[in-house]
C-alpha cells in the first residue's frame, strides 16, 4: 500500500485523488496550496489512517518530506513542525496497532536548512521518547550546524 499527501498541482502532475492504482493499494490524498495544517491532518484522518487500518501492514516506512513546511522554497502547503510532530504520533499509533511498532522513518525532502531542522527535530522527539534517546541528539546536532 501507498499512501500520499502532497500538493497539487505541483510537479511532477500525478497523485490525483482518483489514482488508486491497478490494485486499489494506492491512497492520494492531495491538498491545494496554502491548504495548512488543519486539511493536512484531516486527510490524514479522513482518507489515510482508515485505509491503512484496513490494510493492516505488518511495517511502516515513512518517506519524510518536509517540503511542505511553511519556510521551504518548493512548496506551500504551510504546514508547521506540529504537523509533523502530530502524522509520526499517528503512524507510530498505526504501526504498534497492525506491525508490531515497526516503522522507519527516511529523509526525503525539505529545502529550507531552518524548516527542515524544526520539521525533522519534532517527529524524532516522539520517537525518541520510545526507543533512540541518542538518535535525536545526533540528528539535532548536525541540523543545528548546518543552519548557521
Amino acid at each position: 500500500m501507498y499512501c500520499s499527501t502532497h500538493q497539487m498541482p505541483l510537479f511532477p502532475g500525478t497523485g490525483a485523488k482518483g489514482e488508486r492504482g491497478e490494485h486499489d493499494n494506492i491512497v492520494n490524498a492531495p491538498l491545494a496550496p496554502e491548504d495548512g495544517g488543519a486539511k493536512f491532518r484531516a486527510a490524514f484522518e479522513n482518507m489515510i489512517l482508515p485505509q491503512l487500518a484496513k490494510f493492516s501492514p505488518e511495517l511502516i516506512i515513512i518517506s519524510a518530506g518536509f517540503d511542505a513546511h511553511y519556510r521551504d522554497p518548493l512548496a506551500s502547503l504551510n504546514l508547521k513542525a506540529e504537523d509533523f510532530g502530530w502524522v509520526t504520533r499517528k503512524l507510530m499509533d498505526a504501526a504498534e496497532a497492525t506491525a508490531g511498532g515497526r516503522i522507519v522513518s527516511v529523509l526525503e525532502g525539505g529545502y529550507d536548512l531552518q524548516g527542515l531542522k524544526e520539521s525533522v527535530a519534532t517527529p524524532c522527539q516522539h520517537i525518541d521518547g520510545r526507543r533512540f534517546p541518542s538518535q535525536y541528539t545526533r540528528i539535532n546536532i548536525f541540523l543545528n550546524s548546518l543552519a548557521r
